[in-house]
């Protein structure tokens, strides 16, 4: 018998996920409650507190959404490897310099060109509160068989991990 899953192992399983995965759908509420989604590099992690964190610009339109309505959605999808995470939480602006200077890579110049000395430049912290993902084997092979066993059984088609997480 297997020991049950702690949310330690969950929350390693979910940065395994995405830790390839630089560009997610970030989705906020707008000010007449829409939902508004707009891609975002999230570094592919997880900090070992279950936080995802976004470089931003302070006075953005994102910005001024979570100030109203903190709740937001980050989906993960690797096409690729068959993997996709749905993570909710809350979300805060953080103006913390050594954060800032800790989590820049040279890279978010394309964003921000005058890199950590950017005026208006700061984190979006989003504290993780559950999530979900979905892993599916990658071989073609194996999907194929998944497939064709539930063509022919006339049940659903299996084969992945679909499983909903409480952080």
């Amino acid at each position: 018998m297997t020991a049950p899953q702690t949310q330690t192992d969950d929350l390693e399983k979910l940065r395994e996920m995405i830790k390839d995965i630089d560009f997610c759908m970030l989705t906020t509420i707008d000010e007449n409650g829409a939902l508004h989604s707009r891609p975002m590099s999230s570094n592919g992690d997880i900090d070992p507190n279950g936080d995802l964190w976004f470089f931003t610009y302070g006075s953005s339109h994102k910005v001024a959404e979570i100030g109203k309505a903190p709740k937001v959605n980050a989906s993960f999808a690797n096409t690729e490897k068959h993997r996709y995470v749905s993570i909710t939480g809350a979300a805060e602006l953080v103006r913390d310099r050594a954060k800032i200077e800790e989590l820049w890579r040279p890279q978010f110049k394309v964003w921000f060109p005058k890199g950590t000395e950017e005026p208006d430049i700061a984190l979006l912290r989003i504290r993780a509160e559950k999530a979900e993902y979905w892993d599916s084997p990658t071989s073609g092979i194996a999907r194929a068989f998944h497939f064709v066993s539930a063509l022919v059984t006339g049940t659903e088609m299996g084969g992945g991990e679909n499983k909903k997480v409480e952080l």
